[in-house]
C-alpha cells in the first residue's frame, strides 16, 4: 500500500542543503515519514494518495530546528539566581535540584519540550544528570514525555560521582558511585536506545562536567559508549573558572584533559566551548568533536563569547542549544538562531561573524551533524526525514522584510502554521496537536512549588 502523501506548496523554502539552495516558491511531498520531492514552483499534478494540501503563501518552510543541549528538569526552577556566574549559580542549585523526584521531572520535561516544539524545534536533546535516590525512574518520565511531545530526541544520560567532599560542586547526596553511574547509563542504552534508521529515541553517554566527575568517569564513559556504538557528550571549556581548574586539579587545560581521557572524536560533542584557545580548535576540527553553541545560556551566567566563527572556519561542527532554563528562562532555540548572530558579531570578526543563513544552518543541519543525524534530519531534501516546520511571515512583525530568512533569524518569534515530525502533525496554528498545553503549564507550576518547598524545609 503505497504511503499518503502531504503535499506544501507556493512558500518560499530554505533547503539548507549542501548548496543552500532556496525558493522564493516551490512545494515540497511528503510521502509516509520521508521527504518525496521539493522544488520551485506548485507540487507535480497528478499525485496519488493525496491526505493534505497546504497552501504555504506567504509562509518560509525549512528544515525543523535542532536542539543539542538541554537540561529539561531545570524548568521547574526558572528565574533563580539571577545575576550569579556559573560556579556561583551551581552552588546556589544545587541543593534544590539534588530534591527532584520522577514527578517533577515529568512535569518539567513536559514543560521544556512544549515550549520547544511550540517554536520550531522537531529534534530535542536533554542532558540530565541529577540522579538523587529514590527519585524513581528519571529517564524513562523524560523519554516519555518526548514521545508524548512527538519530537525526535536523545536523552544524553548524565552522571556526576565528584561530591562536594571529593573537591566537586554538588552536595555529596546528589551524586552516584563510579559504578552505580556506569551501571545505570549501560542499563539506559539497553533498554531505550534506538539504532534503527529513522530513530524517534537515541541515548547518549554524558558524564556532567569535569568538575563533577572523576577521570575514571570519563575514561570509563567513553569505552562504554564505544563498546555500545552511541554518541558522547559533557560540558566543556564553559567559564575561566573552569580552565583553572582543570589546570589545578590535573595539570592541563580542558581540550587536553578530555584528549587524555579518550574525550575528542567524531562521536563527541560538547556544550558551550567558549574558553577554547588556537590549538583547541584545531583540535577540534582535527578530530571532528562537535558543539552545542548556548548564546543565550552563556551570556546569562556571564561565560563569554564562544569563538563560533573560528570554529567553523576549523571546520567544526556546531550546533545550537537552549541550555537548561534556569539559565536561559525563555526555553526557545529560535531565540538562540537571532542570539548567535547578534552575540558573535560583538567578537572579533564583528560584522562578518555570522550571516542570517549561516545562523539558521547552525539550528537545522548544524545539529544534526553534532548528533550524528545530518544523513537523516537538518536539510529539506528528497529521501531525508519528513522533520519540516511552515513559519508564517506575512503578519505585522514581518511584513515588511523582504528576506524571509533574514526575518526568520532577525526578527520576532514567527508564528508556526504546521511542523512535522516523521511525518506527523505536531504543531497546528501555534498550538501542539499532541499534548494540552495548559494542563503542561498547571503541572509545571505545581510541582515547581512543591520543589521550592521541600528545599526550604531541607
Amino acid at each position: 500500500m503505497a504511503a499518503s502523501r502531504i503535499v506544501i506548496e507556493n512558500c518560499a523554502i530554505a533547503t539548507v542543503d549542501a548548496h543552500d539552495t532556496e525558493y522564493p516558491s516551490g512545494h515540497v511531498v511528503v510521502a509516509g515519514n520521508r521527504i518525496e520531492s521539493v522544488g520551485p514552483g506548485p507540487a507535480p499534478a497528478g499525485l496519488d494518495g493525496v491526505a493534505r494540501r497546504v497552501d504555504g503563501s506567504g509562509h518560509l518552510l525549512t528544515p525543523g530546528l535542532v536542539n543539542t543541549h538541554h537540561h529539561f528538569y531545570q524548568w521547574i526552577t526558572r528565574g533563580l539566581a539571577t545575576d550569579s556566574n556559573l560556579f556561583d549559580w551551581l552552588v546556589a542549585l544545587y541543593p534544590t535540584w539534588a530534591r527532584i523526584d520522577e514527578p517533577m521531572v515529568r512535569a518539567a520535561a513536559q514543560g521544556s519540550l512544549a515550549m520547544m516544539a511550540r517554536g520550531g524545534v522537531t529534534t530535542a536533546t536533554d542532558h540530565h544528570y541529577v540522579y538523587p535516590r529514590g527519585a524513581g525512574d528519571l529517564s524513562g518520565a523524560v523519554i516519555g514525555a518526548a514521545t508524548e511531545t512527538g519530537v525526535r530526541f536523545t536523552l544524553a544520560r548524565g552522571s556526576m560521582d565528584r561530591g562536594a567532599s571529593d573537591g566537586g560542586l554538588p552536595p555529596d547526596f546528589a551524586v552516584e558511585t563510579l559504578d552505580e553511574a556506569l551501571a545505570a547509563t549501560e542499563e539506559t542504552v539497553d533498554r531505550y536506545h534506538d539504532a534503527s534508521p529513522g530513530a524517534m529515541t537515541q541515548v547518549a553517554v554524558a558524564p556532567c562536567s569535569p568538575f563533577s566527575i572523576s577521570t575514571e568517569l570519563l575514561k570509563q564513559g567513553a569505552e562504554l559508549a564505544r563498546r555500545k556504538g552511541v554518541r558522547l557528550h559533557t560540558h566543556g571549556s564553559e567559564t575561566r573558572e573552569e580552565e583553572q581548574f582543570c589546570k589545578e586539579l590535573f595539570g592541563m587545560g580542558p581540550t587536553d584533559y578530555f584528549e587524555s581521557t579518550g574525550w575528542l572524536g567524531s562521536d563527541v560533542w560538547m556544550a558551550h566551548c567558549v574558553h577554547m584557545n588556537d590549538s583547541d580548535i584545531a583540535a577540534f576540527g582535527r578530530t571532528g568533536t562537535g558543539v552545542a553553541h548556548c548564546p543565550s545560556s552563556n551570556a546569562r551566567l556571564a561565560a563569554g563569547i564562544a569563538r563560533v566563527p573560528d570554529m567553523l572556519a576549523a571546520g567544526v561542527p556546531v550546533g545550537l542549544g537552549v541550555d537548561g532554563t534556569a539559565s536561559n528562562e525563555s526555553g526557545e532555540l529560535h531565540t538562540e538562531l537571532r542570539n548567535a548572530l547578534l552575540i558573535n558579531r560583538l567578537g572579533a570578526h564583528r560584522e562578518a561573524a555570522l550571516t542570517a543563513r549561516q545562523a539558521l544552518r547552525l539550528g537545522t543541519y548544524g545539529g544534526a551533524r553534532v548528533l550524528g543525524r545530518e544523513s537523516e534530519i537538518g536539510s529539506v531534501e528528497a529521501g531525508k526525514l519528513a522533520d519540516l516546520v511552515l513559519w508564517r511571515m506575512d503578519t505585522l512583525a514581518h511584513s515588511s522584510i523582504a528576506d524571509p530568512v533574514a526575518a526568520l533569524v532577525l526578527g520576532a518569534a514567527a508564528p508556526i502554521t504546521l511542523s512535522l515530525v516523521d511525518g506527523l502533525s505536531v504543531v497546528e496554528d501555534g498550538r501542539l496537536t499532541r499534548v494540552d498545553e495548559d494542563a503542561v503549564a498547571r503541572s509545571a507550576r505545581a510541582e515547581a512549588q512543591r520543589l521550592a518547598r521541600l528545599a526550604a524545609e531541607a
